[in-house]
């Protein structure tokens, strides 16, 4: 049974055979791509031992015997069609990891092999269209020539080998993907912005929207935003009913959408409940099907980008209730959070995190805010430490939003000071989590750290949510003490003169040759004498 460390370290390890030859950002694509081939692999293995024997395969170099045996006899085509209406997809005995391993071991691996089996799976189903399509197995990168290229790979699918992706037991599969995926973030560093949310920040979103929602059956989950999928999943572990949990996301760059295919798959997602997109969120409207609001929208768009702000969109059901107005061409921050609000259901939760500047810029920005705080949708404001995101050093804040509830005051957090710093990054730790979380479900002012202020209180700030104008956090200077001080200067006189003392008496021992430097020595000792 593999446990999670031994996981990681297998994992990891595939990472070492690529790094040097590219940089974090690229590397991650093979050795993420190359374990999900390895799980869809083992995977169909044990599906088809399991179907033959009506039982679990201790072995998949057995399973492979068995497909094999099957493969090729007159039960073969009834297999692969029910091996296709359960997987989604289908594999020829040549095409698995475990064969393609065994080509490795004979130093007669070839590429063109693992880009069949890769090309079977995306043609199998529209769910694996194009997954492959980043895993560039004739890249340069991997090495100058052919055989360079085909033994940097073939290195990788041997590290996998002790990889046991099939019997990890509960969600260890998916952790040890996810924490790739941080490990890989942080070395990437500003790139990682597209593709990964922190874990304190993430963990915070996630537990404010579920909150309330834990024991709902079916509950939908959107993020419009997606990247690896990692804000999704996260919010999956605060439900009761997490089998149950449909998941709809969108993903611009197509690369971080097919990571958010993996990781659903690697997590245990059912096909049927994860609905992945790759497409502008803002450019048109998504979903607009059969499901388009959602219990819990979770966001962490790309900080203050440029969109078009074609005037059409003053048309559109999204944008069209905020006065006339749209989010600025320059900075996009609202426009992503009320394509999210759009699509939040009158009893769900909505939380994004954006800079600070979307709590008091003006213009545009000034006239959607104060119809949001008219309406009561901006139910809770937490200001977050500085320097938690890949993409920026900038502070960030979370906006939490509700429909249709009584009453329009909003709780201010003020978190910036919980977190501990962690070599490039601040990090937020479970006890600086839960504080956030116990400060925001009591909703109510604490000295230094939380606010809650009235609507009256946000109109005479003219609806500007900064949050130093609501929560005070500076500190007191403590009370001097005056009889101290002076003791301690007194005392330090003492010292000093005793010092002076010292000194005049040594220099007045100094023997002097000429008759100019005694003069000027004579006039030092004399003014160290008045002092």
């Amino acid at each position: 049974m593999t446990e999670s460390k031994d996981l990681l370290s297998v994992l990891w390890s595939g990472a070492d055979v690529l790094r040097g030859k590219m940089d974090a950002n690229e590397y991650k694509t093979y050795l993420l791509g190359l374990i999900f081939f390895k799980y869809l692999s083992d995977s169909y293995l044990a599906k088809v031992y399991d179907l033959m024997n009506d039982e679990e395969a201790s072995d998949l170099e057995e399973a492979q015997a068995v497909y094999e045996e099957v493969f090729s006899s007159d039960d073969g085509r009834e297999l692969l069609e029910e091996l296709k209406t359960t997987l989604h997809y289908t594999l020829d005995p040549d095409m698995t990891y475990i064969n393609i391993l065994g080509d490795v071991k004979k130093n007669s691996f070839h590429r063109e092999k693992l880009q069949a089996a890769f090309n079977r799976i995306q043609e199998s189903d529209e769910l694996f269209h194009d997954l492959f399509a980043d895993v560039d197995l004739y890249s340069n990168r991997l090495g100058t020539g052919d055989q360079k290229q085909s033994s940097t790979i073939a290195q990788v699918l041997s590290v996998l080998e002790d990889a046991d992706l099939i019997h990890a037991e509960g969600d260890v599969l998916g952790n040890a993907y996810e924490y790739l995926i941080g490990q890989f973030a942080s070395e990437t560093g500003k790139k990682a912005g597209e593709f990964y949310t922190p874990h304190g920040p993430a963990q915070i979103l996630c537990r404010i929207a579920m909150t309330g929602q834990e024991n709902k059956k079916g509950l939908l989950a959107y993020d419009p935003c997606c990247g690896s999928g990692s804000l999704l999943l996260s919010s999956r572990k605060y439900s009761n009913e997490p089998d149950y949990v449909k998941f709809f996301g969108q993903e611009l760059m197509p690369s971080t959408y097919n990571l958010a295919r993996m990781n659903m798959f690697l997590h245990g997602i059912n096909p049927e409940n994860q609905v992945l997109r790759n497409a502008d969120t803002l450019d048109a409207d998504w979903p607009t099907g059969e499901e388009t609001e959602f219990d819990v929208v979770i966001m962490n768009p790309p900080y203050s980008a440029k969109w078009s702000a074609a005037e059409g969109f003053k048309q559109d059901d999204r944008f069209m209730d905020y006065g006339d107005k749209l989010p600025p061409k320059s900075k996009a921050d609202y426009a992503f959070l009320l394509h999210g609000y759009f699509h939040l259901k009158p009893t769900g939760t909505m939380a994004i995190v954006l800079p600070h500047g979307v709590l008091f810029r003006g213009a545009a920005e000034g006239n959607i805010r104060e119809v949001l705080l008219k309406n009561g949708s901006i139910y809770a404001v937490i200001g977050l430490p500085s320097n938690m995101f890949y993409n920026t050093s900038i502070p960030t804040c979370i906006i939490v939003l509700k429909k249709h509830r009584e009453g329009r005051d909003v709780l201010f957090i003020d978190a910036s000071k919980m977190y501990e710093k962690d070599k490039k990054q601040n990090v937020m730790h479970e006890e600086h989590i839960d504080q956030v979380l116990e400060l925001y479900n009591n909703r109510e002012s604490v000295d230094k750290v939380a606010y809650l202020a009235s609507y009256e209180d946000i109109e005479k700030n003219d609806f500007n949510l900064n949050i130093p104008r609501y929560v005070d956090s500076t500190e007191e200077e403590p009370e001097i003490d005056l009889n101290e001080l002076m003791q301690t200067m007194e005392e330090t006189e003492k010292e000093i003169a005793n010092a002076n003392e010292s000194l005049i008496a040594m220099m007045s021992e100094l023997d002097f040759k000429d008759s100019n430097a005694k003069e000027t020595m004579d006039k030092l000792v004399k003014l160290f004498g008045e002092v």
